[in-house]
């Protein structure tokens, strides 16, 4: 079997209508770096939607999606899991509730 070349890339998630680009990436197997801090700016509600659809999506495939930091999450493919510190399993869930616009970068 033929492998496809597989990419590491850097997304901003500006709108709630990019996480149709960021599942096509997931399928197409690159490994995704997601800033989520526009949308955050924009509406927190928005931001807790659409990692909600991502974190769904991303299982449902057989993929791992985690947080990095206050501004951004992986998202990998099939077959590419995520390491996790045993004592950081508070961290593997990506709560989006913490998304505070009083917290971000910025937004003072």
């Amino acid at each position: 079997m033929a492998h496809s070349t597989l990419y590491v890339k850097a997304l901003p998630l500006q709108e709630l209508d990019d996480v149709e680009v960021i599942k096509t990436e997931i399928r197409t197997g690159n490994i995704l770096i997601v800033r989520i801090t526009p949308l955050a700016r924009k509406s927190v509600d928005e931001t807790k939607l659409a990692i909600t659809e991502l974190t769904d999506h991303v299982k449902s495939i057989g993929g791992d999606i985690a947080r990095l930091g206050e501004e951004r999450i992986v998202i990998t493919p099939p077959g590419v899991k995520i390491w996790r510190r045993e004592t950081a399993n508070s961290e593997t869930a990506i709560p989006a509730v913490s998304l505070q616009k009083e917290t971000l970068p910025g937004s003072n």
